[in-house]
């Protein structure tokens, strides 16, 4: 159907790659480290990030972002938020002024507050028009695995949203439209923060009362900042709200939720990060979600107490006694 650039090689770069190749695109991915280009472009297999998965042949990588971006009809991002826009400032000179742009990145950045939407709008001067976003429940290896799945593309050009869902719509995956921007990217990013605690309760060896506990106020705590913030309801109870968080806050394969555990387990953060290269988008959002709450007015506990514990001002145990410890109320309040 057309060319498109991924820019990033991890789990979900190469994940969404195959779905983009399976639909008939393709794919040139971008990545950070050469070998894994290599590897990519020549035994079609990441072995860093999903060495079980043998690639489309339509999918190449490079290291060099001209290469990726030549003759493309979408370049889509997939790296982690927090340094997104060192990334983006560096390939916007060489990006197509006449492409939609998409973000896979579920997080809010540090200091600005903005979503990784706005970021793409305020470095490339893209417009709305032109930058969707892609959310669900669609956790990489499954996905990669063509396990069937379900995600929302969300633009404010409804016809661009529509012609980004004909180029990922595969035989295992079935995307939906929605204009609502707003919506898919505060519950794609609250959703991780959600799961670092739902990881903490099990980590703690609590079981499905607590973690659905957890979950339910976490899409209430989701629901009230997306709409204080503008967003559809309706967004939250679709696949790129609840879909996603129960996804995130239920499977093992969530990188939030193990991070959750191991903090429940006693790790610190930094033990944590020391041990992985996989990146827990939630443990950087978190912060950057309070802060944004706090601003808009917003209470949001879950937020507050997950930063506190990540942070080490407090321990998965002290939080899980600080919520049940909470004034009651009604629940719809």
């Amino acid at each position: 159907m057309g060319r498109v650039a991924v820019f990033g090689a991890g789990s979900w770069g190469t994940a969404f790659s195959i779905v983009l190749a399976d639909a008939g695109n393709d794919v040139t991915i971008w990545g950070r480290r050469e070998e894994v280009c290599e590897a990519i472009t020549r035994s079609h297999v990441n072995t860093d990030y999903l060495p079980d998965v043998q690639l489309p042949p339509t999918i190449t990588a490079t290291h060099d972002p001209v290469q990726a971006l030549d003759g493309a009809d979408a370049v889509v991002f997939a790296v982690p938020s927090q340094s997104f826009r060192a990334n983006l400032e560096e390939w916007a000179p060489k990006l197509p002024d006449d492409v939609p742009f998409v973000s896979l990145m579920k997080g809010v950045e540090l200091g600005s507050l903005k979503r990784m939407s706005e970021v793409i709008d305020e470095v490339t001067g893209a417009g709305p028009e032109r930058i969707a976003v892609v959310s669900g429940p669609n956790l990489s290896h499954e996905i990669a695995s063509r396990e069937p799945a379900a995600s929302v593309v969300a633009c404010a050009d409804e016809d661009v949203a529509k012609r980004l869902q004909d180029m990922c719509h595969s035989t295992a995956f079935r995307p939906y439209t929605s204009v609502d921007v707003l919506g898919c990217e505060l519950g794609g990013a609250y959703k991780n923060v959600v799961a670092l605690a739902v990881g903490m309760a099990v980590g703690l060896g609590f079981g499905d009362n607590t973690t659905a506990s957890v979950i339910t106020r976490g899409l209430a705590e989701t629901a009230r900042l997306a709409t204080a913030l503008g967003a559809n309801p309706l967004t939250l109870m679709g696949l790129a709200g609840l879909g996603d968080l129960v996804a995130t806050c239920s499977s093992p394969l969530s990188r939030n939720r193990t991070f959750g555990e191991k903090l429940g387990r006693g790790a610190t953060t930094e033990e944590i990060v020391a041990s992985t290269r996989q990146v827990a988008e939630g443990a950087k959002s978190c912060s950057s979600l309070l802060a944004l709450a706090r601003e808009t007015g917003v209470d949001a506990p879950i937020a507050e107490h997950v930063e506190a514990v990540v942070a080490g001002k407090l321990t998965a145990g002290d939080m899980m006694q600080a919520f049940i410890a909470r004034d009651t109320k009604a629940e719809t309040d």
